[in-house]
């Protein structure tokens, strides 16, 4: 599989994002997975490095530099450079990857671009709670989760916290820590505890039980910079001392010796995975946020009480086999293998080569519906003029103008599909066609599908993300994708022509078969929207034509049709 994890910090210094996407690439490539690192940096040689893998096979490349890296913040706007998201781009299409998997895409960053533009199966893992924020629109939003295939979390609070603003089911991935670096060490009187300024408070608590504890030490790690340095106590004058590490490997030398660790109650989840990985009882009693002197009274018990210390670094160590890479590898890996089930396979069954072509608008409206007053037998007329060879005639919530287009299309050459447009509860609309009966308005998403398969008809998508009107949700759409067997990538009434191209993108990602119609709701507009397929007999061989089918795009102007039908629904109200 070819897989391209995408970061948003830079390679070229410390994260603790990148150590967890860094464990993981390792553990693919060796299970035999083509892993590449896509990620800013601001190294000299790693952006010379960049610029010449995207001259050659991107796909073989460890780690591509796409661009200097740039502050982020989930309050800024998108600060990606212009030269950047064209390199980022061409990455992308070059690479051909399998899965696209973006790291904290909250933020307006290169994963965020990353899974928005892709056309490969996406992966989104977030890691903290503060780093959400991005994208600002509702209707971004929406489109990021329409591509993206799973939603992971390193934790609860955090998978809870972004399903707020990005929703959808969650799952949960291990930090991915290296059991080999982590390896407990002998371990000394030394209690770490993790720095941030907030945690003054447990600083006072913590001296003060030391203070009583000769021959314990204590180091406050600092993993960020810039970070105040806390002053040394006189109260542990020569068993105090601040440590920066930055890194995993540095911090593994400190927890291979330390024997309790305190961490922060906003700190970095992953130290307490290492701290366990390390065999080192982990002090966070529940409520420790609140009042800060529980965490320092647990300390303080597990000096005394040296069974009580070792129990606690027994469940370290076991709750440490959850976390290492190796799982991480394994829950990634069957989460792309279950979302790679969902891309529909090209192959046709019966090829029909020997059969003329003709041309296919999928999608009109008769008078039949509340807001269209084209007569069936001009639309045939018309339809026979535009050149057309068939039709799929889908009235709103009602069948009535599908059947009398095939009686009165009798001895003609043109193939009418008989077909309704269904308004689904909040969930958009959805197409039947070869139907034999009408389907009513108002039932759920999956049971208007459910009606339209057991008629034996073809699900047909129509406008899958016109946002001026109402849509499936992403969640939705991923939910049904087995049972959709026509996908609409272009709709000549759209406003926004971004629309189809989403749809396209969406289509192109799955391998769902490509529709196209006018949605015409009057004579102009028939045929403006269309496909060129082989003649074909029957849902079966509709979709086998299909298969090799081109879209065809015939433009007219918008405010032409639009008031061409203001004008027709008036003349109808004067009556």
């Amino acid at each position: 599989m070819r897989i391209a994890l995408v970061t948003p910090f830079a390679w070229s210094q410390p994260h603790d994002v990148n150590e967890h996407v860094d464990g993981l690439a390792r553990e693919l490539r060796r299970r035999g997975h083509a892993v590449t690192i896509l990620a800013p940096s601001n190294r000299a040689r790693d952006l010379a490095a960049g610029r010449r893998a995207l001259l050659g096979n991107v796909a073989d490349r460890e780690l591509i530099a796409i661009g200097p890296a740039v502050r982020i913040s989930r309050r800024s706007r998108m600060g990606v450079p212009v030269g950047v998201r064209a390199s980022l781009s061409l990455a992308l299409a070059k690479g051909k990857f399998d899965v696209v998997h973006g790291f904290e895409p909250g933020l307006p960053s290169l994963s965020y671009l990353a899974l928005r533009d892709s056309a490969a199966l996406g992966a989104a893992t977030f890691f903290s709670a503060e780093r959400l924020g991005y994208p600002p629109g509702r209707a971004q939003r929406e489109r990021l989760l329409g591509r993206v295939d799973a939603l992971l979390a390193t934790n609860e609070e955090v998978a809870d916290a972004a399903a707020v603003r990005f929703p959808g089911r969650y799952e949960l991935v291990p930090h991915g820590i290296d059991p080999e670096l982590f390896a407990p060490g002998e371990k000394r009187r030394l209690v770490v505890m993790e720095w941030r300024q907030t945690e003054r408070p447990l600083l006072r608590a913590l001296v003060r039980e030391l203070a009583e504890q000769p021959g314990w030490e204590l180091v406050l790690l600092r993993t960020r910079i810039p970070a105040s340095r806390p002053g040394i106590s006189h109260k542990l004058r020569g068993r105090m001392r601040v440590r920066t590490a930055r890194t995993g490997a540095a911090r593994a030398e400190l927890f291979r010796a330390a024997s309790i660790f305190v961490p922060a109650a906003e700190g970095l989840p992953r130290l307490i995975a290492e701290a366990q990985t390390a065999g080192v009882a982990v002090a966070a009693p529940p409520g420790r946020a609140e009042q800060p002197e529980l965490a320092a009274a647990e300390t303080a018990r597990m000096i005394e009480d040296e069974a009580f210390r070792s129990r606690k670094a027994a469940e370290s160590l076991e709750a440490a086999k959850a976390q290492t890479t190796e799982a991480l590898a394994d829950r990634v890996e069957a989460i792309y293998d279950r979302v790679a089930s969902r891309r529909r396979s090209n192959t046709s069954r019966r090829p029909l080569e020997e059969r003329d072509w003709l041309v296919a608008d999928l999608h009109l409206h008769t008078s039949w519906s509340h807001d269209c007053s084209i007569d069936v037998d001009e639309l045939l007329d018309q339809a026979e003029a535009q050149g057309l060879g068939a039709i799929a005639v889908t009235d709103h919530n009602v069948f009535g103008g599908a059947l009398e287009a095939v009686e009165r299309a009798r001895g003609r050459r043109l193939v009418v599909i008989p077909g309704e447009e269904i308004k689904t509860a909040e969930q958009g609309e959805v197409i039947g066609l070869f139907l034999r009966e009408e389907i009513p308005r108002g039932m759920s998403f999956g049971d208007t599908v459910a009606a339209i398969r057991a008629q034996g008809g073809l699900v047909y998508l129509p406008h899958p993300f016109d946002r001026m009107h109402a849509i499936p949700e992403p969640a939705t759409l991923h939910r049904h994708l087995a049972e959709i067997d026509v996908f609409e990538v272009y709709n000549a009434r759209l406003l926004f022509e971004a629309y189809n191209e989403e749809a396209l993108r969406f289509a192109r990602k799955y391998n769902l078969k490509p529709g196209a119609g006018s949605d015409a709701h009057v004579l102009a507009g028939v045929g403006t929207g269309a496909v060129r397929m082989r003649r074909f007999s029957g849902p079966e061989e509709f979709l086998v034509s299909l298969h090799d089918a081109e879209v065809l795009r015939r433009p007219k102007s918008l405010v032409y049709l639009q008031g061409l039908k203001w004008v027709a629904q008036a003349k109808e109200r004067v009556r």
